[in-house]
């Protein structure tokens, strides 16, 4: 099949690789987000989906707005028989949807109908999911409300960060992904209708997002810190004078032995820095203080005061 790929983050890298390396398959372009400015000095990097298309010589395009008049006549010169859209970042308009010969499909990293939007990794782990997976969904104007074609599934582990779980559903992309194109090529596709009863949204996060509520349980703060891992991050405020100073927490070990006020550190050893939750407590594993490197919570906690009956807020 001739397919136009439109993506921009990496969940979907593995999927255009699929396609790329499949003989059944020709990538005709590739649609992606400009670049960017990123990092402290603001140079402008490319996407990771460009990235990867450079690495198979293919043909690129970066409309600032996908919509415009220009952008669908690109799409439409390249006559593809299917459009394969993964986390692209703008929406597409009804005039690019019918444009291809068999429509538009994408591929979205939950189980729909949970878990519609932008962030539905991170939600499925701080929701306590005991599955997750990716839906590929045949595209209509709605935002993620298109017919089911097929599922793939995978269990949540109890390690399992977003960046972790990001990374497994990249890999049930593509390959649902190439089970869904020779459906759609024979006229075998379903198209499974969504339970709007059933349906969630996962709204796009910001930074403030990651700051943890100590005045939860040990498992929705455990939850919390490992669906904010890598982005937006956990993080609490440790005390530092008349001051505070923002502490991100990447890894920690539930405990039941923690008593204590919500947010009080109970004890400081050389296995970690142990804070009670509403319920429970948890031991901080790795972490790293604003402004320094990342490290074990026992390292940071020799060389910052931290005295057991200090409160993180």
């Amino acid at each position: 099949m001739n397919i136009v790929f439109i993506g921009t983050g990496e969940i979907g890298i593995p999927a255009l690789t699929a396609l790329v390396n499949h003989p059944d398959h020709d990538v005709l372009a590739v649609v992606t987000q400009p670049d960017r400015p990123t990092g402290r000095h603001q140079k402008l990097t490319p996407s990771p989906i460009k990235q990867e298309a450079f690495k198979h010589h293919l043909k690129i395009f970066q409309p600032d707005k996908i919509k415009a008049k220009a952008s669908i006549e690109q799409i439409k010169y390249l006559k593809p028989d299917v459009i394969v859209v993964a986390a692209y970042g703008q929406i597409l308009t009804s005039e690019i949807l019918n444009l291809p010969k068999y429509g538009c499909l994408n591929i979205h990293a939950s189980l729909l109908p949970k878990y519609r939007g932008a962030s539905p990794i991170h939600a499925a782990i701080c929701e306590g999911e005991k599955e997750s997976g990716v839906t590929i969904m045949w595209m209509d104007e709605g935002l993620d409300t298109g017919d089911i074609l097929l599922q793939e599934s995978t269990p949540i582990r109890s390690h399992d960060t977003a960046e972790i779980l990001h990374d497994k559903l990249a890999q049930l992309g593509a390959t649902g992904l190439i089970k869904a194109l020779p459906l759609v090529q024979n006229g075998t596709a379903p198209r499974i209708p969504q339970d709007e009863t059933k349906s969630s949204y996962a709204k796009k996060l910001r930074k403030e997002d990651g700051r943890i509520n100590w005045n939860k349980s040990k498992r929705e703060i455990d939850r919390h810190i490992r669906g904010m891992t890598p982005w937006p991050g956990a993080y609490t405020w440790v005390p530092e004078g008349k001051d505070q100073r923002m502490l991100k927490i990447f890894q920690t070990i539930i405990s039941r032995r923690a008593k204590g006020a919500p947010g009080e550190i109970v004890r400081v050893d050389k296995h970690g820095i142990l804070v009670a939750a509403k319920e429970g407590g948890l031991l901080l594993r790795e972490v790293q203080l604003e402004g320094k490197k990342r490290m074990s919570a026992a390292e940071f906690a020799n060389g910052f005061s931290l005295p057991v009956g200090t409160i993180l807020e």
